[in-house]
């Protein structure tokens, strides 16, 4: 019998280890769950120059520590480069418009762009560059150039960098927070920024918009709470910047009729970002939205119909009857609109799908 009971106890004891072992596992698997319950993964897609990077970068100057001085300082090698690339494009598109150059400047202004290297992490931006670029800058033939610059997708950031010309190419210019947002890097593979809002985390997904870069976008798609779709308003008259014989419209919207037949999106918030409303609100006046979209109805400069008539397009692809499209008006370089929305798509996936990430 005393063998019996010293088995006896032997076996109450290893099971009692053993529940132990599982309330303690138990106890992390739900830590783990609660952990996890409040992390938002966020798919930030949209076509080429929709301006999704310029949202991310957002993100980082109004719910993160934003963009430190050596950052800053890449920041400007990149700015300078955008400016260069832009006279070296206007002069090539120029040519093949069959224009030549109405000063007499204007030959030897572009000839010190054009052999113009890249700067360094510490340089200011050269002073011949600055000389060189103001002159191209007056000439009419330059103008009338920009003027047609949605046929061969000429960055939007251009025009705002020589309205600062004077002050980027200062000793010592290091960019402001609008300097970075208008910079123009090309974005390949996939980047993620991390910030918190409210009692979530938020974990937003940037993938490049360009057509050789959507294939990489089926890795993000898994676990996805939300999908922010970017599309630019302004580009109803743009053509793409790999391929000048289509539309940056119709090439959004058929890139967002395709997403939402995804499997991985059915239950996941759909958010529309009908971006670049500055950019479209000038445009109105001269370029007629009938022009490219013969379906138009509304007045030529009446911006809340176009509005309407884009976000309309964009809802009627959608083909499951209980999901709705979430549509924002938004400037990506605009921080306090920008926040303002953003609150908004807080409510709203908090709304939709994550009630019980703040349980």
């Amino acid at each position: 019998m005393c063998l019996k009971f010293g088995k006896s106890n032997n076996l109450t004891r290893v099971s009692s280890e053993e529940r132990k072992k599982n309330d303690d596992i138990d106890r992390m698997i739900r830590k783990d769950r609660k952990t996890q319950a409040k992390n938002v993964k966020i798919l930030l897609l949209g076509a080429g120059e929709s301006g999704k990077s310029t949202i991310l970068k957002q993100m980082r100057l109004i719910y993160t520590d934003g963009f430190g001085t050596h950052e800053r300082k890449e920041v400007r090698q990149v700015i300078f480069s955008n400016m260069v690339v832009a006279f070296k494009i206007i002069g090539e598109e120029m040519r093949d418009l069959g224009l030549d150059f109405e000063y007499g400047d204007s030959l030897k202004y572009e000839a010190i762009i054009s052999n113009q290297d890249d700067i360094g992490l510490e340089d200011s931006f050269p002073k011949d560059c600055l000389v060189a670029m103001k002159g191209l800058w007056k000439d009419p033939s330059v103008k009338q150039t920009m003027r047609r610059g949605n046929e061969f997708a000429l960055h939007d950031n251009i025009a705002y960098y020589y309205s600062n010309i004077d002050r980027l190419f200062a000793t010592g210019y290091i960019p402001n927070d609008q300097d970075v947002l208008r910079s123009r890097l090309r974005t390949t593979g996939i980047t993620e920024t991390l910030f918190e809002l409210g009692q979530l985390t938020y974990h937003m997904f940037d993938v490049g918009g360009q057509r050789s870069e959507r294939k990489k976008w089926v890795h993000c798609f898994e676990g996805v709470h939300c999908l922010l779709f970017v599309a630019a308003l302004s580009g109803y008259d743009q053509c793409l910047v790999e391929d000048k014989t289509a539309n940056q419209m119709h090439e959004a919207l058929m890139l967002f009729e395709s997403v939402l037949s995804l499997p991985w999106f059915r239950k996941s918030s759909i958010i529309l970002f009908l971006n670049k409303m500055d950019l479209f609100q000038e445009k109105l006046v001269d370029k007629p939205i009938r022009d490219y979209f013969p379906d138009y109805s509304g007045a030529d400069e009446d911006v809340e119909a176009a509005k309407a008539y884009f976000a309309k397009k964009f809802r009627g692809l959608n083909r499951t009857p209980d999901r709705e499209i979430y549509v924002h008006y938004t400037n990506a370089t605009d921080t306090n609109l920008l926040k303002i929305t953003m609150k908004s798509v807080q409510d709203t996936i908090i709304q939709n799908n994550l009630n019980k990430y703040i349980l």
